[in-house]
């Protein structure tokens, strides 16, 4: 005999629960029947719809009730444990007291506004006062902190530097027609020193500088330079640190071609304003031993490979910078005046750059020029170097 089907049941013996997790011991009334339904208000509904509904909220309040009881029982352990309320408020406050002082302590510190212009105006021909007085105060408080606290003052005193160095490059241009109108930031140095290997660690250089030359202030050619500095203004050009390829080229021309030398480092205006010591004196020796002894500091202390000891010139052979330079008053770059002043200045070191560049990077035109002129140079020091030995044997 076949088994019977079990006839579906018409009531549910329990009312459906939702399956989602509740925080609280109430049981979900989604799925159970609302008292606005139709059901409700028409007055019908099964009484067992009815019990089941008593019956939930019976559970309902002996878990409340269950509940309350924990959370007395709860309280009653607190008490016992902890003692007095006020033992507890007075830790509280204990604890609040040292968080206030762990708290940070915020400092407001004032920036200071920018110094009048003292009746002077800031223009492109010169530098103003104010730089300088800048400057005094960055090398008195070399300084992050102080630097950004007068951070105002730093861009207003640099942008007048720059100006300034733009300006002065179309009338060095005007002396050196090989100088090229570069942008500022190609000519200007940094405000900021590298610190990694130096025993100095202060962040700043209390100083404006810039160089000029055919590429800027870097590049293989000899440049003009100025310095900045309140106290220590000073001027130059030349070569300074070239490369061993630039060197080997300077030391064969000053082994082959000794009376160029002379004759650039002989001249008048090159003396009197970069070898003061050497302008009273007609010996070129004298000029060229100055000039050995200013470039001293990083020279070989032997003679250089492939020279001999007893050279006649061994003292420019073993250098390996070849620049000139000299202070300057204060006046003469910070005030009104200034460009004309450095023009005059840089006027008689035009050949000497000139010359250098000529050696380091030869221009192939200029080049055989010169050899001309070396050829015709070497005549006339051996006639002149045949009447000195017959005035010596008439002597």
């Amino acid at each position: 005999m076949p088994p019977r089907k079990r006839a579906a049941s018409t009531v549910l013996d329990e009312p459906r629960r939702s399956r989602r997790i509740s925080s609280t011991a109430k049981t979900s009334n989604y799925f159970q029947d609302d008292e606005d339904s139709d059901d409700l208000l028409s007055g019908k509904g099964s009484e067992k719809s009815k019990r089941d509904r008593a019956s939930t909220t019976n559970r309902r309040v002996e878990v409340e009730d269950n509940d309350s009881d924990v959370y007395e029982e709860d309280d009653s352990e607190q008490d016992e444990a902890g003692g007095s309320g006020d033992e507890g408020e007075e830790e509280n406050e204990e604890e609040d007291a040292d968080d206030s002082d762990m708290d940070t302590k915020v400092t407001v510190v004032k920036v200071p506004g920018l110094r009048p212009e003292g009746g002077m105006k800031y223009a492109d021909e010169y530098v103003h006062k104010n730089t300088m007085l800048f400057l005094k105060d960055l090398k008195q408080n070399n300084e992050r902190s102080w630097l950004k606290t007068h951070d105002g003052e730093f861009r207003r005193a640099f942008k007048d530097w720059e100006s300034f160095v733009v300006s002065f490059t179309s009338t060095l241009s005007g002396l050196d027609f090989t100088i090229p109108e570069l942008p500022a930031r190609d000519v200007v140095f940094r405000i900021y020193r590298d610190t990694r290997f130096s025993k100095d660690s202060t962040p700043y250089k209390p100083h404006f500088s810039a160089a000029w030359s055919r590429t800027g202030k870097k590049g293989p050619f000899a440049c003009y330079y100025v310095h900045a500095e309140p106290g220590g203004c000073f001027v130059g050009g030349g070569l300074y640190h070239p490369e061993s390829e630039v060197v080997q080229k300077l030391r064969e021309s000053i082994d082959e071609r000794p009376r160029r030398w002379r004759r650039i480092l002989n001249e008048p205006g090159l003396k009197k304003q970069f070898l003061p010591s050497a302008s009273k004196s007609s010996k070129p020796e004298v000029a060229l031993k100055a000039f050995a002894e200013r470039n001293k500091d990083n020279a070989l202390k032997v003679r250089p490979k492939g020279y001999a000891a007893d050279h006649r010139d061994i003292a420019l052979l073993k250098l390996k910078n070849y620049v000139l330079g000299t202070k300057i008053p204060d006046s003469v770059i910070f005030g009104p005046g200034s460009q004309e002043k450095l023009a005059e200045i840089f006027r008689p070191m035009v050949p000497f750059v000139s010359f250098l560049n000529s050696i380091a990077r030869p221009d192939p035109n200029v080049d055989e020029d010169d050899s001309g002129d070396d050829e015709d140079e070497a005549e006339r020091d051996g006639e002149s170097g045949d009447e000195e030995d017959e005035d010596d044997e008439d002597k």
